[in-house]
């Protein structure tokens, strides 16, 4: 069975809040809590993906405070700058075991460098929902599930 594979481009969201590496780290949190999400990307001014801050992130503002009364208040030093991405050919049966081989609940989707948008746990589990019920099924079995991922799996494991 051959089929158009679902690939990253296809579901990832790109209208995405973004942070600059030279925010203060109060208020990137601020963005967190006001905008309602558990992390970001942070971009430069050329559109260069640098990394994301995250909840894990401010779990570590916190620790620093409290061990190095925080000298710096910087962002950079609470950004991952080396966190789990993903390429936009990349095909849903590879992003979901990104997802299990990783402790991320986001995957920034990047080429050249540059950010293109992103994937969160939920916009995979949207899409396989929306697959399901395409196929007009009356409930979702398993075995189901692998015959129609299997149709549009290709073998592409290509991690950015």
């Amino acid at each position: 069975m051959t089929g158009a594979a679902t690939l990253a481009r296809e579901m990832m969201a790109q209208n995405l809040v973004t942070l600059s590496p030279d925010l203060d780290v109060f208020a990137a949190i601020d963005v967190l809590l006001r905008r309602r999400i558990s992390g970001a990307p942070v971009v430069d001014f050329d559109g260069t993906f640098v990394g994301v801050f995250s909840e894990s992130s401010c779990m570590r503002v916190i620790v620093n405070a409290a061990y190095e009364n925080l000298p710096d208040t910087g962002l950079l030093p609470f950004v991952d700058r080396d966190p789990p991405t993903i390429a936009p050919d990349t095909d849903l049966l590879t992003i979901c075991q990104t997802f299990l081989d990783q402790a991320t609940r986001r995957l920034p989707v990047i080429e050249d460098g540059r950010l293109l948008g992103q994937i969160s746990r939920r916009d995979v589990m949207r899409k396989v929902s929306g697959l399901v019920k395409g196929k007009k099924c009356g409930h979702s079995e398993l075995l189901y599930l692998s015959a129609l991922l299997e149709d549009s799996h290709q073998v592409s494991v290509r991690l950015a």
